[in-house]
């Protein structure tokens, strides 16, 4: 992040991170999606390409029924989507509440958002990754902070717990140890 000097994707890598979100879901957010004074980003639809990157986009559903949730977001991302938004209505034409929050009356081209991670990426001097690895790192940070799987299920909206369940357990076995040790030091 020490890097970044656009605040567009400072916001929207903060986004991936601390929300998850899949690809379809970031592209789909529009600023009637985020709830300032709630402190809240909801997740009621998807952009997808039709025939690939490269083909014109539609709005869907998002991937499951549990797709579509609220989710609460932290203080460092409200504070960039504000800085974002107060850019955004000075700089694009006829801003609506309807634009697309990265983008504008357009979502962010895939090409653009990859783009531009791998030229961060390459600037902070780490190692690359895929869009969707930053849904795995906000899953291990909710695991590793203690939440349980069903709030990461939930968080992430997965349809089943089993699929939260064989994605992430390995993460669940330092937590096992952690009982176990819980369980030695009541026996002794």
């Amino acid at each position: 992040m020490s890097v970044i000097d656009d605040i567009k994707f400072k916001a929207l890598f903060e986004t991936l991170y601390f929300c998850g979100l899949r690809r379809g879901e970031l592209r789909g957010l529009s600023w009637d999606n985020i709830n300032f004074e709630d402190k809240t980003l909801s997740i009621v639809k998807n952009v997808t390409n039709m025939c690939g990157d490269h083909g014109y986009w539609q709005i869907t559903t998002p991937k499951t029924r549990t797709s579509t949730r609220t989710l609460p977001i932290p203080d460092i991302l409200v504070n960039d989507l504000k800085k974002l938004k107060e850019y955004n209505m000075k700089h694009q034409y006829q801003f609506t509440q309807k634009y697309f929050v990265f983008g504008d009356i357009n979502p962010i081209h895939p090409d653009v958002l990859r783009r531009n991670k791998n030229d961060i990426a390459q600037k902070a001097g780490i190692k690359q990754i895929r869009i969707h690895d930053f849904r795995h790192s906000c899953a291990s940070l909710l695991i590793n902070n203690g939440a349980s799987i069903m709030i990461v299920a939930k968080y992430l909206g997965h349809a089943k717990i089993d699929e939260t369940l064989n994605t992430y357990s390995h993460l669940f076995k330092n937590k096992m140890d952690e009982i176990v040790d819980l369980m030695n030091k009541m026996n002794s």
